[in-house]
């Protein structure tokens, strides 16, 4: 747990500081000093009296009371060092920068635990070990640079690697970025990034804590508490990046079903991350441009203005917009005509607009004002302004900032210059402003600011199925794939509507059958995995003569055991899976069936339970959106039937967690209806 000691200590002891700055616990204690901590500070250091001025104990026994210790001493000596802190000095908060523990071996990971044991018996926070440390705007505990400009409305920023939160910063920092906390969580050993997250939720408060939070995780060990607290934050107001890393996809490999192949573990996150409204980042420079973004008001639309005084920047920044979903709208018009008059012959205000490289300020503070005031299909504007170093381009930036305190509009500003025009930049930037450097860096980062959705509802409705019969079900069920019959059942207690079906073993028995259901019939294997692969499909089956025909050849096919009838239906072809994922729960896909699963892999994805919306917002997600709406007269699925099957799926998941894997493929859709025609649901207990 996060307690005050953590967060503003009164005292802090450094176990084994030393003059060394070029040793992590000489330059954590050099850093602290810099950063004019403003308590009590100790060293603990055996073999010396004062360390970089600081008064050092040779001995514990003689430390005055400590609320914090940052620890860089052998992994060995640390469970008796924190054991006789805890007890005698009432610390209740430690940082354990040294490595060795469980990221090294079995002993390693024995100590940790140890030590786990010993905080947690006090009461008491501990962030590591392995880790860099904790930056506030109460002390600087990290060994390493650079130490950013800290703000209580910058960045709070949390990582599981201490080497990649300095890479971040390093990225962010020269853009103006500024935070607010950094959290080095190492190895994790009592809090990691999602209980630091958790904190921050429970603690929020929406007139001090800052309202962007970025996240460098590698291991998502309680996506559960990811989910429900980042979901939370920012419903709170809060926006929220990530990078996952280390997402491996060799344990779908093994998959049987199109479902398992396509529900890889990077998909669980992806779908993790889009329940929570967490925008989801694949390296730093993105991440770091990201936040950047989150400091400046929120996009409310979709039209961008590209004014600049270069054309190159401009069409590259036009083209990763258009290309990721947001418009450059054409501007035109009287009020177009009257912008035109106010700059040099041969500008431009059709958009991009373009002022030329003689533009002045008065003229892009003319441009600024227009967009802000007299477009209506403006929504934002990005200014690209950089120099080829001919002359000073204060004045320029000077408007911008000024313009940028007075437009509701959000206006982003890219300099490109970071050379020629370095100097004022720099004054740019110590006003509290962000640069944006690379223009299709910024594009492509603002489109998927802009297309990650909000967090999901903070109740699910989950439509009423029968849990009864259901668990009834399950609990009888064996390992392996469910039965025919027992499949059957299952999707009517889930009110999962699906063909008129039966199976057969003997020739008389599915003649009758057929009678029964009624043709035009489908008649397909039981047994083998791929039936298509072994030719054990038949369609529009139309008479007695021709079940039985294909009843004796199907029953040869190998692995057969039994052949199934169902009603032969028309429709569009989709498909809904689910797969239980480690940690995650399960996993609901859907999109495009049959064959097309295979082929186009078009699915999406999200995390059970599933809302109705949410439902929808999968399927039109979809690249194959417009076939399901029906194209050049196509019949079109009826979406809203397609959608709660989805979330029946997905309540099913919910009532029996023991299904591993589930198809449904394909169902057909049209107008009138989606009915499941075939189906497979594996159970592992």
């Amino acid at each position: 747990m996060i307690n005050e000691q953590l967060l503003n200590p009164k005292s802090i002891v450094v176990v084994g500081g030393s003059d060394d700055v070029q040793k992590p616990g000489g330059k954590v204690l050099k850093n602290l000093i810099d950063g004019n901590f403003k308590g009590d500070l100790y060293v603990s250091n055996p073999k010396m009296d004062e360390v970089q001025g600081v008064a050092s104990y040779k001995d514990l026994k003689d430390l005055p009371q400590a609320d914090l210790a940052i620890i860089a001493i052998a992994a060995k000596f640390c469970p008796s060092t924190i054991k006789f802190l805890a007890e005698e000095k009432n610390t209740r908060a430690f940082i354990i920068l040294s490595a060795g523990f469980s990221e090294e071996n079995e002993e390693g990971e024995k100590l940790e635990k140890e030590i786990v044991e010993i905080v947690n018996s006090v009461g008491g926070s501990l962030i590591g070990p392995n880790c860099v440390g904790v930056l506030n705007s109460n002390y600087n505990g990290v060994f390493t640079t650079p130490i950013p400009s800290l703000d209580s409305k910058g960045c709070d920023f949390i990582s599981g690697s201490g080497a990649t939160a300095v890479f971040i910063m390093e990225s962010g920092v020269p853009k103006g970025l500024s935070f607010s906390s950094v959290y080095s969580v190492g190895n994790s050993a009592q809090m990691g990034v999602e209980e630091i997250l958790k904190y921050m939720d429970e603690s929020f408060n929406p007139e001090t804590s800052s309202k962007v939070k970025l996240l460098y995780i590698e291991n998502i060990d309680k996506p559960a508490m990811l989910l429900k607290h980042a979901s939370s934050l920012i419903r709170k107001g809060c926006k929220i990046a990530a990078i996952k890393s280390g997402s491996s996809e060799a344990g779908s490999r093994a998959a049987s079903s199109h479902t398992g192949a396509l529900a890889s573990p990077d998909v669980a996150v992806d779908a993790l991350f889009k329940k929570a409204g967490i925008v989801r980042c694949k390296g730093r420079d993105e991440l770091a441009t990201v936040a950047s973004i989150f400091m400046h008001p929120e996009l409310r639309g979709k039209n961008i203005a590209v004014i600049t005084h270069a054309g190159g920047p401009a069409v590259m920044l036009t083209d990763s917009l258009s290309n990721n979903g947001l418009d450059v709208p054409h501007i035109d018009g009287a009020k177009a005509e009257a912008l035109l008059e106010k700059l040099y012959a041969g500008s431009s205000v059709a958009n991009p607009i373009d002022f030329l490289a003689t533009g002045t300020a008065q003229q892009l503070g003319d441009i600024i004002d227009a967009c802000e005031n007299d477009f209506d299909n403006v929504d934002a504007m990005a200014v690209i302004f950089g120099s080829p170093g001919l002359f000073p381009v204060y004045d320029v930036y000077d408007l911008l900032h000024e313009k940028m305190k007075q437009c509701k509009k959000p206006i982003y500003p890219i300099l490109p210059s970071i050379v020629n025009v370095k100097d004022e930049i720099e004054h740019f930037l110590a006003k509290g402003r962000i640069n944006f450097p690379d223009e299709v860096v910024f594009g492509d980062a603002l489109a998927k600011v802009y297309n990650t959705p909000k967090p999901q509802a903070e109740e699910i409705v989950i439509p009423e199925i029968d849990k009864l019969a259901i668990r009834t079900i399950i609990d009888e069920a064996e390992n392996g794939y469910l039965s025919p019959e027992q499949l059957h059942n299952l999707l009517d207690a889930a009110g999962i509507n699906r063909a008129k079906e039966g199976v057969a073993d003997t020739e008389d028995e599915i003649a009758a059958m057929a009678k029964e259901i009624g043709f035009p019939l489908v008649m397909k294997v039981v047994g083998p995995v791929h039936k298509s692969d072994v030719g054990g499909v038949t369609l529009n089956v139309k008479d007695e003569e021709t079940v039985r025909s294909e009843f004796r050849r199907m029953m040869q096919i190998k692995d057969t055991y039994a052949v199934m009838l169902a009603q032969m239906l028309k429709g569009t072809e989709v498909f809904i899976g689910a797969k239980r994922e480690e940690k995650f729960g399960h996993m609901v896909l859907c999109g495009l069936g049959g064959i097309f699963i295979e082929v186009l892999k078009d699915v999406k994805a999200s995390l059970a339970p599933i809302a109705k919306q949410e439902a929808h917002d999968m399927i039109q997600g979809l690249k194959s959106y417009g076939i399901i709406k029906g194209v050049r007269g196509q019949e079109p699925v009826n979406e809203d039937k397609f959608a709660d099957a989805i979330t029946r799926v997905a309540a099913l998941m919910k009532v029996a967690p023991e299904i591993f894997e589930m198809d449904l493929n394909p169902l057909l859709g049209n107008k009138e209806a989606v009915v499941a025609v075939d189906a497979r649901i594996r159970i592992e207990k």
